[in-house]
Order: C-alpha cells, then structure tokens, then sequence
C-alpha cells in the first residue's frame, strides 16, 4: 500500500506531464460522475494542465439515472479543477436510441436487473462517444478513471469506461480514498476542498441505475473489506477467501481483463 502519498501524487503528475509533451496533445478531456475515481484524477491533472497551459475539458453527463447529488458533486468538481465545463444531458438520446438497439424491447422488463445491466452498459458506451468526440476535437485524449479494484473485479464497462491514460488504474480503492483527502487537506484552496471531501464522503455509485450502491453489487461492507480480501486472495491466502463473492467476481470477469481475446499463431498453421 501507498505510504507517501506526497511523494506519490508528485510522481503521477510528473509522469502525466512527461506523456502529455511527448504525445503533443492539446488538451485532456475527463467525464465527471460525482464519484471519488474522476475527482482524483481532476485533482492530479489539474496543475499538470494548467502548468502546460492545455485545457482540461470536464463534462458530466448525465442519463436518465443520474441522482441530483450526483449531478451536484460533478459540478462541483467540474468548477473547481477543470478549465471547461460542462454538464450534459444525455437522456433523450438514449431513450430514443433505446428502441433501435434492443430487440423486441416491448417484450423487456424494463425493472429486471439483466436490463437493468446491459442499459447501464449502454450508457457508458454512449458518454465514451461523447467524450472520444470531444477529445477528437481538441486534439486531445480522455482519462481513464478506474482503479485497481475495479480492474480486478471487472467493475467496468468493456468499450465504455476505459480511455486512453489510467493515472490511478494501479492504485487501490482505498488508496484512491486516501490520495483524495491527502490532496484536499494539503494543497487544495476551500472550493477545491469542499468539492474533494464531498466524493470522499458520498456513497460510492456507478450513476447507471442498476443498483443504489457499488457495494451492493460487490456483496461487501466497504471498499476496505473489499480491498482486504482481494490483497489475502492474490498475496496470501486463496484457500480462505475462494468462495467468496468478491473472489468469485474477479474470477468470472478475467475475460475483461483479457479483451479482446487473440487466439494464437500457431492455430493458423
């Protein structure tokens, strides 16, 4: 585990200054969810942009599901690290894409958690486009913003969550936790703080409606049982913690991590 976070910060920042200059980019565009993950890596890119006189382009788009304090925390991060934005509503066109994408939709449940699922995979998938176009735009690329829990766990959308540079993809979630207070307490002014600590303190959400929290749907208390058990499963102690349901999960969702899947050369001859 990280145990210099001051040291880390100053090294993912040198690091994404060093890809930026050597890309020739010129611009870096970040999603807002009102979620801990993007208003980290708002707080780590923001002096890097600003240092490369680059704009730092956050949008939060909502889509249908997204809860007002959600919207709220986007904003506000929105405000306080980046240097353009926006926030965007996306719900007309999902629902009138809806229809031309899911067959026989009259015969769905639109309450059943499997639509539920595969609608909130839709939603990523559609706020990527937006995102790839703007960066497009500008010349720029789109931030990554899981963490290494979420990669483990398959706690993302294949096409729809991950962009082009992962600043925190190597970190924990509980890490990402402790970056963000360390970042608010030790070098943020009063509305960077008030914005930072208002994810670390939220409920932490996928924003897809397809539960009321990502521990619902990891079947654990808190991210630091989840982290927990993940570290003793992959360092320590498989035998102990194999059957349970975060284990499980990391086990059914390797093929995400292995995408897309290439048979080999040899096969062809």
């Amino acid at each position: 585990m990280v145990k210099d976070f001051k040291k880390a910060v100053v090294n993912i920042r040198q690091e994404f200054k060093n890809y930026i200059v050597k890309s020739n980019l010129k611009s870096v565009v970040l999603g807002l969810s009102g979620g801990i993950d993007s208003a980290l890596c708002a707080a780590l890119a923001y002096d890097v942009c600003k240092e490369l006189n680059i704009s730092l382009i956050g949008r939060s788009i909502a889509i249908e599901t997204n809860k007002p304090d959600e919207n709220l925390r986007g904003k506000l991060i929105g405000e306080a690290f980046t240097t353009d934005y926006k926030h965007v509503d996306l719900t007309d066109a999902y629902l009138n894409l809806r229809p031309n994408v899911v067959e026989n939709i009259e015969n769905e449940d639109l309450t059943d958690f499997s639509f539920r699922l595969r609608m909130g995979n839709v939603k990523a998938r559609m706020r990527m486009i937006y995102l790839y176009e703007l960066a497009g735009k500008n010349k720029g690329m789109v931030l990554s913003t899981d963490n290494l829990t979420e990669l483990l766990l398959g706690f993302w959308t294949l096409h729809g969550d991950v962009g082009d540079y992962g600043m925190i993809q190597q970190l924990w979630k509980t890490e990402v936790y402790q970056m963000a207070e360390y970042i608010a307490k030790n070098e943020s002014n009063s509305e960077q703080k008030e914005a930072l600590m208002s994810c670390v303190d939220a409920i932490p959400t996928d924003g897809l409606g397809i539960t009321n929290s990502d521990l619902d749907q990891l079947q654990a208390k808190s991210y630091y049982e989840v982290d927990e058990i993940l570290i003793s499963y992959l360092h320590e102690n498989k035998k102990e913690f194999e059957n349970h349901p975060v284990i499980q999960r990391h086990l059914r969702s390797e093929f995400k991590r292995n995408n897309p899947f290439n048979i080999s050369r040899e096969i062809y001859f």
